[in-house]
């Protein structure tokens, strides 16, 4: 009895999530649909909105635990993976919602490369380098991420838009299958590298431990003597089993997706009746994914575990192009629903400067302030654009 009072404390964002969806299903036309009010439809997003990031930062918390039982990078593999299962839920209950948007999956693609490459990196760069000054990394693993992401964002974003089998930015049925093909069977290579063969490029570079300098904490350190905090601090109170996690990770994104296709009625709505930007349903989608993956790698650099946030950042953006791209593609060809994945021209020009600009940045082995404000200006010339094209 007091182990199920205990789990029942613990993982109470489940019972709601579960609560949530069986109210929304039970009374989706007074709550979503159009005899909604106005009022009753603004509750029910905000109530959506909470349910669902709730049980995200759950599914963090159990791949967090997972990360400690199975050592990384295996956690931020987990985390990753559940992350972009979560996602592609969201984006295809959307496109199967109400009106027709071809380019959802473009414009959660370019959101959340934005978003994580610019915005993520960005404030962690920031945040870690007005506490330590420089913060190490691991080169050989950024430049695995990098050497990956760059072509599969090329083929997914760019491509598409100098094809002739279409007529507009999108791909042929058989030009569909052959990307879907060869960007899993690229990033299936990149998963090897990652979780078997290499697993030292992405963790921390012990030999270079001493190198961050803190100048802002009013401890007065020499430079010879300062802490490096190790990679596995993920300051979790209580870990249970290995099944135990992997169960309730997997029971935490239950309501999430089941919960999608009634935000997606919701976001639609609002996109049409407000006249707001298409790609503001692709922002939406990767903001409430990418949240909780966010505060952890914020939360790394302040730690001085600047090798974590790479791995959440740059794993992130890689998984989306590598798992999210193919994933829309194939549910694209069965349901029959028309996907446009070519990038306009300004969004083309920031891709190619925020691809561009994360290269210069990893290419060393250290960061600072300077690294992470130029990212922080290609984040808000992004949203500029978005509201103001």
């Amino acid at each position: 009895m007091r182990t199920l009072t205990r789990i029942t404390r613990h993982e109470a964002c489940f019972l709601f999530g579960i609560i949530t969806t069986a109210i929304f299903y039970s009374f989706s036309a007074s709550l979503v649909g159009e005899a909604a009010s106005y009022t009753a439809k603004i509750l029910s997003f905000i109530w959506l909105f909470i349910a669902m990031l709730w049980c995200a930062f759950r599914v963090v918390h159990h791949a967090d635990c997972l990360a400690i039982k199975l050592g990384e990078p295996y956690g931020t593999l987990i985390l990753t993976l559940s992350v972009i299962g979560i996602e592609v839920s969201l984006i295809v209950s959307i496109m199967l919602t109400g009106a027709s948007n071809a380019a959802l999956a473009r414009d959660t693609m370019l959101a959340v490369l934005n978003i994580v490459l610019n915005g993520m990196v960005g404030l962690s760069l920031v945040l870690g380098g007005l506490r330590y000054g420089e913060q190490p990394f691991n080169t050989q693993g950024a430049r695995s991420f990098l050497a990956v992401l760059i072509p599969l964002a090329a083929f997914s974003l760019i491509l598409p838009r100098y094809t002739t089998s279409t007529p507009d930015a999108s791909l042929s049925t058989g030009q569909q299958v052959a990307f879907a093909l060869i960007i899993m069977a690229l990033y299936g290579v990149f998963l090897a590298t990652q979780s078997l063969r290499h697993t030292a490029f992405f963790k921390d570079p012990r030999s270079q431990k001493n190198i961050a300098l803190p100048f802002l904490l009013g401890e007065e350190e020499e430079q010879g003597s300062l802490r490096f905090e190790e990679d596995d601090d993920h300051d979790i109170d209580e870990v249970h089993s290995t099944s135990y996690h992997a169960i309730f990770l997997i029971m935490s994104m239950l309501p999430i997706v089941l919960l999608s296709k009634q935000l997606a009625v919701l976001v639609d709505e609002a996109i049409d009746m407000y006249a707001m930007p298409a790609a503001l349903g692709g922002v939406l989608v990767a903001l409430l994914v990418l949240t909780p993956e966010g505060l952890g790698s914020f939360q790394a650099a302040l730690k001085n575990q600047l090798q974590r946030s790479v791995n959440i950042c740059l794993g992130s953006a890689l998984a989306t192009i590598g798992l999210t791209v193919p994933a829309v593609l194939v549910v694209g060809w069965i349901v029959d629903i028309h996907v446009v994945l070519g990038v306009k021209n300004t969004d083309m020009l920031l891709l190619i400067l925020t691809l561009v600009l994360s290269l210069i940045t990893f290419s060393g082995n250290r960061t600072n302030v300077l690294n992470g404000a130029v990212h922080l200006v290609l984040f808000i010339v992004y949203f500029v654009l978005l509201f103001l094209p």
